[in-house]
Formats: structure tokens, C-alpha cells, sequence
């Protein structure tokens, strides 16, 4: 009998998944090996072409620069026009839901888990969203439904694109991971990833990049107030201490605080071999949050701008008026003024950029 249910299971997954192009063989590797599985699977070589990136610069302003380094190993994706593969709305018109994403990799050790990191965010991502999609939708329709059409409530379809966003930063670690201890890279990265979705804002993080909201409340450059929508993962914050230590690692201070006396991050991409003594790579996320005229700009930005500019610099830097750089030039190259000794990136998007950038048809 259980073998009939999971076999008509499979049957109605077939059917319903195929109406829109996904082979049972597809559907399988997927469920079974993940992303890298439909990767390098021969079934599903049209997935491939159906993803999009728009690679929108003008509408998602973005810096960076090497700085005082002797190399660079900041990283970022940048992309307000995502679009997810296998949806399509009847009686709507033909479309794709609107993505965006900004994010930002401080690599470390080397750039090899920034770079791996910043090529494999998008492609991921997409595809982890569009199987969670379907699978949410079968489960809660089973067959009747799905082959009429793919509907996916707002809410549910937020939750879904969490759902993804943190399956990727593992996978990504993951795959990183095993590239690693096959070639003896020992190089970590940060990742603060914040997605745009219908004037909706979510964050993950892992590491001390970081994401603010900046807001203006009077005439003046100095009104400002910011949100930081991140925490630092530094080995001595009393939660990361606790989980170092029962893995059997050490905080050791070094200048700063580091795991075994070497990693000034209790979460990273990589590093792996630290990953036995509490490293993870777990992202912590925000709730889903407007993004309106009173939060007016998002900043992703990783730590070597935080060197010597807070995060209310930062905020009142971007409503100087009196400068011509882009919002993002004007601070990296303060921060580098002002004495940073780090590599530099950050990313800007302002409210109604992010907000038209991101408004889809109804799903």
C-alpha cells in the first residue's frame, strides 16, 4: 500500500511538473542531489536557458575597490531583474515573477570562496525557488490543481524564496566545501544577501557584512536614522562563544577575537578546516519587511567600510547633496579617506528603484 501511495505520488508530480516542462527525471535529480543533481543532469538541459539575470547596474548602483590591499577579494551580485524559471500566469498574461538581489562576499584566506560564491548565488537561488515553488504547491493541491495552473499565494511565495535563499548559502557552502579539501584552499567568505520582492525586503547573513536601511527625518544631512538589519558573527558574541567552545574550539585574541587564534568570523563560507570546531555557515535571517519612502535606501556593504565609518556615516553620506559621486563611490571612497585598510564594496538601492524594480503581475 505505501509503495502504491508514494508511486501515485510520483505519478501526480510527473503529471503536473510536466505540463510546464519539467521531466519526472528532472524532478528526481532534484529531489535526490539538489541543485548540483540538475545541474549535471542530461534531463534537464532547459532549465539552464530558462534562467535570466538582467545584470541591471543601472537600476542597483554598486562600488568597490581594492583599497590598501595587495589583492581583491570582495566579491558582489547585483541584480534587480532576477526572474524565476517555470512560471507563467493565465489570465494575467504571460510574465515571471521579478526578483531582486543584492549581496556581497568578503572573502578571506584567498578569493576562491568569494568568487565560487558571487557565480553560484544566482543560478542557485532560481532554481532552488522555482522546485520549492511547485513542491509547496503539490502538497497542497495534490493533483486536481496543478495541471489547471501553478497559483502561489503572496505569503506563501515569500516564505518559499526564504526557504531557498538559505538552502542556497548551504549549498553553496557545501560545494565549496568539497572543492576545498580537495585542493587545499583554505579561504572563508561573508555573505549578506538581501532580497527584494513586491516593496517586500528580506535579509540573511553570515559573517560582518552588513545591510542597513537608512532613513531621513528632517532637512538636515545629520537627521538620519538607520536600522542595521544584520549582526556582526564575531567569535566573542556571547551566542557564537558558547557554540565554539561546545564544539571544542577556542576564542583567542589576536588584535581581535579569533576561533583557534585564527578566524575573526564565527560563521563563514569555507574556512572548512574550522567547520569541526563550531564554524558554520548557518545564515541568520530577518522577517520580510516593507521597504517604503520612510526606510528611503538599503546598504549591503562589507566590513572594511565599517573600519572607520558607523553605520549612521553611512546613512548621511547618502543624502549629501552636495556630491556628484554615485551613492556608493561616496562611500567607499570616504571610508578609504578616512583610513581603511580593507578591501571596499558596497551597494546602494533606493526605495522607489527597489520598489519598481521588484513589482510583478499577481501570482
Amino acid at each position: 500500500m505505501i509503495k502504491w501511495v508514494a508511486a501515485l505520488s510520483w505519478l501526480c508530480r510527473a503529471a503536473a511538473y510536466g505540463d510546464h516542462g519539467i521531466s519526472l527525471a528532472c524532478m528526481m535529480a532534484y529531489e535526490e542531489g539538489g541543485v548540483p543533481a540538475v545541474l549535471n543532469s542530461p534531463d534537464c538541459p532547459w532549465l539552464l536557458s530558462s534562467l535570466h539575470s538582467s545584470n541591471s547596474s543601472k537600476n542597483c548602483q554598486f562600488a568597490t575597490l581594492q583599497g590598501r590591499r595587495d589583492y581583491q577579494e570582495d566579491r558582489l551580485v547585483c541584480d534587480l531583474g532576477l526572474e524565476l524559471p517555470l512560471f507563467y500566469h493565465r489570465g494575467h498574461g504571460e510574465g515571471l515573477p521579478s526578483i531582486g538581489v543584492a549581496a556581497i562576499f568578503d572573502g578571506h584566506g584567498g578569493r576562491e570562496a568569494s568568487e565560487m560564491a558571487s557565480a553560484m548565488l544566482s543560478s542557485y537561488f532560481l532554481i532552488n525557488a522555482a522546485f520549492m515553488a511547485y513542491n509547496h504547491e503539490f502538497n497542497k493541491t495534490q493533483c486536481s490543481l496543478l495541471r489547471t495552473q501553478p497559483v502561489i499565494d503572496r505569503h506563501l511565495f515569500r516564505s518559499v524564496l526564504e526557504e531557498a535563499l538559505l538552502r542556497t548559502i548551504q549549498d553553496i557552502d557545501s560545494e565549496f566545501s568539497k572543492q576545498a579539501l580537495e585542493k587545499g584552499y583554505v579561504s572563508g567568505s561573508t555573505a549578506a544577501v538581501a532580497l527584494l520582492f513586491e516593496g517586500q525586503l528580506l535579509v540573511a547573513n553570515v559573517g560582518d557584512s552588513k545591510a542597513l536601511l537608512c532613513s531621513k527625518y528632517g532637512d538636515s544631512t545629520e537627521e538620519v536614522s538607520v536600522e542595521e538589519l544584520t549582526r556582526d558573527h564575531h567569535p566573542d558574541r556571547e551566542d557564537e562563544k558558547t557554540r565554539i567552545e561546545a564544539a571544542g574550539g577556542f576564542i583567542v585574541q589576536y588584535g581581535v577575537p579569533r576561533v583557534n587564534g585564527i578566524l575573526a568570523l564565527s560563521r563563514a563560507i569555507g574556512d572548512v578546516y574550522l567547520k569541526r570546531f563550531g564554524v558554520t555557515a548557518e545564515a541568520e535571517v530577518t522577517s520580510w519587511k516593507a521597504f517604503t519612502p520612510e526606510n528611503s535606501y538599503l546598504v549591503v556593504a562589507s566590513d572594511g567600510v565599517f573600519e572607520t565609518l558607523t553605520p549612521t556615516d553611512v546613512c548621511r553620506l547618502l543624502h549629501n547633496k552636495g556630491s556628484s559621486s554615485s551613492l556608493p563611490e561616496r562611500i567607499i571612497h570616504r571610508a578609504f579617506k578616512t583610513g581603511s585598510m580593507d578591501n571596499l564594496s558596497a551597494i546602494v538601492i533606493s526605495h522607489l528603484v527597489g520598489r519598481e524594480s521588484t513589482e510583478s503581475q499577481p501570482l
